[in-house]
């Protein structure tokens, strides 16, 4: 791993990578090289969240770190150069606060909004398009990775993308996993059948799909609880009013590094309310309507995996594993959720 991108990482997230790809694939390098994918390493997976005392994660995992994780999860599992490629460039759209923005655009259910770029982003690079002509590979054999079943497809099933995001997550951010269960939980992985007779990624062992199960449970419920749903509308709120203001467009928060539009906040007149929301240690809730104060009442998109166990939803043989997907299911996003000030 031998170049800008890798050079830079720290030695746990190498660890973390040489678990899903013993063999570094050293062909990647110059895809990842681009400056369009270099651009990610400023953005958080966190949505913005790190940044706030109300979570109590300080690992700062980048966009670019999830992207290389899931080409190199595809590429373990398949490889295949076009499914790994589609995998590295699926969130090369992404932009400053991620998800913040599917909030901003109203899409806090499905959270897709920003995905409509991702051809554009590619299609505009000339370093990308060289490589991909040297490689005889078409835009559009990699500019989206739903048509690859390892790579991406449907909740509540088991893709490399919804693996990774939940592997880095339980053992970076959450304290969840230490790199041994990953490892051994990784290690139980393969290619299946599933119900519909296509491929997804499955457990030999039913003890590692409970595992997962038990994980991105609690993962699920973090996704989208009062303290994430809050802070991700806040965000939003405050990118929409300084868009409106003249004071950032659209177009800077995919250009801009994450610590740059936080400068911009703190130039503006939202500095006090978003250092309250940063230096909070928890939001309040009610089941009525707050007076005169900013609060976020609505729902966000349900994150959930049920995995298959050689071939068959580990839910439909695992009492305790449905048990766990039901409580997750359940968990109440009802409430009023707000802080003490309004804007």
């Amino acid at each position: 791993m031998k170049n800008s991108y890798c050079s830079e990482l720290n030695k746990d997230i190498k660890d973390y990578f040489k678990i899903l790809e013993p063999d570094f694939p050293e062909w990647l390098n110059e895809y990842i090289n681009t400056n369009e994918l270099l651009s990610q390493k400023y953005i958080s997976v966190t949505c913005g969240t790190i940044y706030s005392d109300l979570f109590e994660d300080d690992f700062f995992f980048s966009s670019l770190d999830h992207s290389v994780a899931v080409a190199l999860i595809v590429w373990h599992f398949t490889h295949d150069k076009k499914q790994t490629l589609a995998g590295l460039f699926h969130d090369i759209a992404t932009p400053a606060f991620k998800h913040c923005i599917d909030f901003l655009n109203g899409d806090y259910m499905t959270q897709e909004s920003t995905e409509n770029l991702t051809t554009e982003m590619i299609k505009k690079s000339e370093n990308i398009m060289n490589l991909l002509e040297r490689d005889k590979i078409k835009v559009s054999e990699i500019d989206n990775y739903h048509i690859y079943p390892i790579a991406d497809n449907d909740t509540p099933q088991l893709s490399a993308d919804r693996l990774e995001y939940s592997l880095s997550n339980a053992l970076f951010i959450y304290k969840l996993l230490d790199l041994k269960a990953i490892q051994e939980l990784y290690n139980d992985i393969e290619i299946q059948k599933n119900e519909e007779n296509e491929i997804e990624l499955g457990f030999k062992t039913k003890k590692f799909a409970r595992i997962l199960v038990k994980v991105t449970s609690r993962l699920s419920v973090i996704y989208r609880e009062d303290r994430t749903r809050y802070s991700m509308q806040l965000i939003a709120d405050i990118l929409k009013r300084l868009i409106d203001e003249g004071k950032i467009s659209k177009n800077n928060l995919y250009e801009l590094k994450e610590s740059d539009v936080i400068d911009i906040i703190e130039s503006s007149r939202y500095k006090e309310i978003f250092n309250i929301w940063r230096k909070a240690k928890k939001v309040k809730v009610s089941k009525e309507r707050p007076e005169n104060v900013y609060y976020v009442h609505h729902g966000a998109k349900v994150r959930y995996i049920d995995p298959l166990f050689n071939g068959e939803r580990i839910s439909k043989c695992c009492k305790i594993a449905n048990k766990m997907i039901e409580n997750n299911l359940s968990y109440d996003m009802n409430n009023y959720v707000y802080l003490d000030f309004d804007f």
